[in-house]
């Protein structure tokens, strides 16, 4: 079964920036599918966590948290479809987060940030490594989406719900 990397805190904001598609290239061995802007991989060859994560960390000009997960891990998560309950408006994104290690949930579910006024992250389920909630298309989310890690008790980098489908699809070509 294929690998899925996802990279954290990279291409965001002018920071940390590099060609996803010219890592993909560099990885061509390893027959590795780059998905957008934010650092996300698919590794379709057989190879080990502790390789292709050596060769992604060589290859990039910085230091980037790297998180691998099965494919399997993925589909079982576009399959069970947190999301299959609608479609939510269109100033309101969803999304998930993966935690780099896996760990139990600290939260209680589900959570608001912030806890009083308008929201402007929802967390609505967790799930294995994987968190799902919604949050508003503003500029404060990405402050509010950086402390959902302390609120859950684990590093956590997060894509958007469409990456995760578009994950899907390609896994199961």
């Amino acid at each position: 079964m294929s690998l899925v990397v996802l990279l954290k805190g990279v291409n965001v904001g002018g920071h940390r920036s590099f060609r996803p598609s010219d890592l993909a290239k560099g990885l061509k061995r390893f027959d590795v599918v780059s998905i957008g802007a934010a650092g996300t991989f698919i590794v379709r060859s057989r190879v080990g966590r502790t390789e292709i994560r050596a060769e992604i960390e060589r290859r990039l000009p910085f230091h980037a948290d790297v998180v691998i997960c099965r494919g399997s891990e993925i589909l079982g998560l576009v399959s069970r479809d947190p999301f299959a309950d609608g479609t939510p408006e269109p100033d309101i994104i969803r999304f998930v987060s993966v935690m780099l290690r896996r760990r139990t949930v600290t939260a209680h579910l589900p959570l608001t940030l912030p806890a009083e006024g308008d929201w402007c992250v929802q967390v609505l389920g967790a799930q294995d490594r994987f968190i799902w909630g919604l949050h508003r298309r503003e500029m404060r989310a990405i402050s509010y989406l950086g402390r959902l890690e302390k609120a859950v008790g684990a590093p956590l980098t997060t894509r958007g719900w469409n990456t995760f489908l578009a994950i899907g699809r390609l896994l199961e070509l």
